[in-house]
């Protein structure tokens, strides 16, 4: 039986050989008023550079991941969302959640932390809690007064489903009009992006397709799957891999399928009603299969989709080739003991702006550690000093404001992109979030019980 380490390991923090110079909002005391992003992290982002010790019962990445999975942390971090719903141009929805509920606690030109969770997740999952709770507190509680926005994919967290097109890992342009939406109800408020896994490879996309005309000031990527190609590959040639990961992922987007298959199939002769009859028709397949199935028909629109296969799908769709583009201040966190990535580019580019982290365990969107109280994630303070330092300390470059116009159907449209809009639909507030375990919550842990009593304690 392996033996749980008892001491924490400080994670490898690589800058670029020469890190970009930033502008300060105020000057240091040699009178100077920039600083290279490294002295930057160094003297506000602390934590980044502290050990990280997984709490002794979650040793390796395999339990790290499956605590993440299988526990929702119902008594933790409730939050309470003011949710709308945003119908875009193609007559596609996603719902955007704002906390606070109540935005009249929230100075209009208060920074905004955007943020996309991950595969089949929504706002409700702990690690979005997590730190939407602390980004939205008072400073007087020890947060930082902010306002966040989680933007809620297409079908996910019961947003409805409005057309016969889906999402993935690809769907920048969703952001965009989510961003259109955000850049005009609050034009004077920096926005900082932030990604889990999916959302992760979203936010890394849109940074590097939009580079200089990022609506983002900042980019902060937590597991994100970079390289779909050689890690899908990773992922199946391993038994856990094949037969618990890529299936219970595979799952979660099976059951939006179900969930959704009336929209989906509306016009039976639509590419995507027959992949969606196809993919209902799947027996427990592994990831790859179901987007060689669905995702390569229904994830995106024209001209990109469709693809003839998963493997040119994922050569697209990945995020690392994307890291020379991206120019504004962007961090990346990944665990070496992910169990679903495996190869993280570290060593790929040396794009002056980048920070890419690797803490030598953590699984995927795990990291927990013991806390004074509770058991908490070692991500959550170095992502929470990183989100102040980029709406606080830096100053950045300043954008001329985008021409936005509704036009005569009550869509917003921003000049330069007129395939791109959406209007608000509807309007709620959301009972706090905090979810019991869902079916298949239920379902992968004891498989994952199963496979550790002969593997991972043998």
């Amino acid at each position: 039986m392996p033996t749980p380490s008892t001491t924490g390991h400080a994670p490898t923090v690589r800058f670029a050989p020469k890190p970009a110079i930033l502008r300060i909002k105020k000057t240091n005391r040699d009178g100077s008023d920039s600083v290279s992003v490294k002295a930057l992290l160094e003297t506000h982002c602390p934590s980044l550079f502290k050990a990280f010790q997984p709490t002794w019962w979650l040793f390796n990445g395999h339990l790290q991941t499956a605590y993440c999975v299988a526990n929702t942390f119902a008594k933790q971090n409730s939050i309470s969302y003011r949710r709308i719903h945003l119908k875009l141009a193609d007559g596609g929805t996603i719902g955007l959640d704002f906390a606070p509920a109540d935005q009249s606690r929230v100075r209009d030109n208060a920074p905004i932390v955007v943020i996309q969770h991950g595969l089949a997740g929504g706002s409700h999952e702990h690690y979005v809690r997590e730190v939407v709770d602390r980004v939205c507190a008072p400073p007087e509680d020890n947060g930082l007064g902010y306002r966040a926005v989680v933007i809620n994919f297409r079908g996910c967290s019961d947003v409805p489903l409005t057309s016969q097109m889906f999402y993935s890992a690809g769907s920048t342009d969703d952001t965009r009009q989510a961003l259109i939406y955000l850049n005009y109800k609050y034009p004077d408020a920096p926005l900082i992006g932030l990604g889990f896994s999916l959302g992760a490879n979203l936010l890394t996309r849109y940074l590097g397709e939009e580079g200089e005309r990022s609506k983002m000031v900042a980019g902060c990527v937590l597991g994100c799957p970079w390289d779909l190609t050689r890690n899908g590959e990773s992922l199946v040639s391993s038994y856990i891999g094949r037969h618990v990961y890529s299936r219970a992922m595979a799952g979660g987007l099976m059951r939006l399928v179900r969930k959704h298959f009336v929209v989906l199939t509306k016009d039976p002769d639509h590419a995507v009603a027959i992949a969606a009859r196809k993919a209902a028709l799947l027996q427990n397949p592994r990831l790859d299969e179901f987007d060689d199935t669905f995702t390569v028909i229904a994830g995106g629109s024209s001209p990109n989709f469709p693809f003839p296969n998963v493997m040119t799908f994922y050569d697209w769709v990945s995020s690392h080739n994307m890291l020379n583009h991206i120019r504004v201040p962007f961090l990346s966190i990944n665990a070496e003991d992910d169990p679903v990535i495996k190869h993280v580019p570290l060593e790929d580019s040396d794009n002056e702006l980048l920070t890419m982290v690797s803490t030598r365990h953590g699984g995927h969107l795990g990291w927990f550690q013991s806390g004074s109280q509770t058991l908490d994630r070692w991500t959550t303070k170095p992502v929470l000093e990183w989100i102040e330092l980029m709406a606080q300390g830096i100053s950045h470059e300043a954008k001329p404001h985008s021409t936005i116009s509704i036009d005569e159907n009550g869509f917003l449209r921003e000049e330069g992109i007129p395939a791109l809009g959406c209007k608000v639909v509807t309007e709620m507030v959301l009972p706090p979030q905090s979810h019991p375990p869902d079916t298949w919550r239920l379902k992968i842990f004891p498989v994952f019980q199963s496979f550790a009593s002969r593997h991972i304690w043998a």
